[in-house]
């Protein structure tokens, strides 16, 4: 059989604490990252890697291969050599660090790994996923893991990548893999002259820097992709019983003129915020963050439970800004925000 079947204990594959907290998982299928090749995955499918979701364990849970796994699993190796995934970024970025998270794999992960990289606009087919050296370069030296747990590692590379394979030795099972870094967009491509485009939006290098509260929603769930799916997939502070109001800080992915913004209130029903408002900034530095840095973008405005809210006449003209801060009166939730305008150097 496949795997251990009594139930770790430990937490892992949890979000990223410290420095890393910083990035954008790059490999994530929420913003396009997808498992595209591997040279084995007789156990537990290589799709798994970029899951979003936390890994689960089914103890009764079996298929015709053995005990079903929340992760990518190879086969038992009885030759030598090592088992590999190929996975492309859902955004093109310099890759920070990595966690490879072996939860619930206890006998069955791999002894060590290795990254490599790739940035190509090709197609990557299954002759050029299983090449050995050049055109990929290690990122990541041959590196002990445990397992059941949260394998954080450092990655030190400023070039950009689109793809990375991760090497296992000599084989087993990996639940996630987490690619963090920042995405590094093309803009005379993305964004012709004076073309409105979501500098928000996390394919864009949008980045939340903080919030007040995520008691039931993640901060970055706000500039994901498309419209949420659930009141989950937003931003949801606890209710606030005391005075104030809970806010979100987010860095654009380019510095620019914000012509229209956009707050969803999608599945918030009968906990969406009373109203909002939005103030901007023009800094380099995140410690420049301080409250007599920012300006008033949109003044405070009743907001509906359920809705997309477009503001554009109600803008005031700020001039290229950097960061945006939500404010949102008194708590409650939001599904998705972007920040439409133009590039600076327009």
């Amino acid at each position: 059989m496949a795997a251990d079947h009594s139930i770790p204990s430990s937490e892992a594959c949890r979000s990223p604490s410290g420095e890393f907290a910083s990035f954008v998982d790059l490999a994530s299928e929420r913003i396009g990252g997808r498992a595209i090749a591997a040279n084995d995955d007789f156990f537990a499918p290589k799709r798994n890697l970029v899951k979003a979701a936390t890994p689960v364990f089914i103890p009764d849970k079996f298929t015709s291969r053995g005990k079903w796994m929340d992760g990518w699993e190879s086969r038992r190796r009885r030759t030598p050599g090592y088992d590999w995934c190929v996975v492309k970024l859902g955004v093109r970025g310099r890759i920070r660090g990595v966690n490879v998270c072996t939860k619930f794999f206890t006998g069955n992960f791999p002894t060590s790994c290795s990254i490599d990289a790739l940035d190509t606009s090709r197609v990557v087919g299954s002759a050029l996923a299983a090449t050995a050296g050049a055109p990929w370069t290690a990122i990541l030296p041959k590196t002990d893991l445990r397992g059941d747990s949260d394998n954080f590692l450092d990655v030190e590379s400023d070039a950009p990548w689109t793809h990375v394979r991760l090497n296992i030795f000599p084989d087993g099972g990996v639940a996630r893999l987490r690619v963090f870094g920042h995405a590094v967009v093309d803009w005379e491509r993305l964004a012709a002259p004076g073309t409105l485009i979501d500098l928000a939006r996390i394919e864009h290098g949008g980045l939340v820097l903080a919030a007040s509260d995520m008691h039931y929603g993640a901060k970055d769930n706000i500039i994901m992709p498309g419209r949420a799916a659930n009141m989950g997939d937003g931003w949801e502070t606890k209710r606030r019983r005391g005075p104030g109001h809970d806010w979100l800080i987010l860095r654009l992915g380019a510095a620019g003129r914000i012509r229209k913004i956009e707050i969803d209130t999608n599945h918030f029903k009968g906990n969406y915020p009373e109203s909002a408002s939005v103030d901007a900034c023009c800094s380099q530095e995140v410690g420049g963050l301080d409250g007599s840095s920012w300006t008033e973008l949109l003044p405070r405005t009743k907001l509906h439970a359920h809705r997309r809210h477009f503001f554009s006449r109600e803008l005031r003209d700020v001039g290229a800004i950097t960061h945006l801060r939500l404010n949102i009166f008194p708590d409650g939730g939001v599904s998705r925000f972007r920040a439409y305008g133009t590039l600076a150097a327009d």
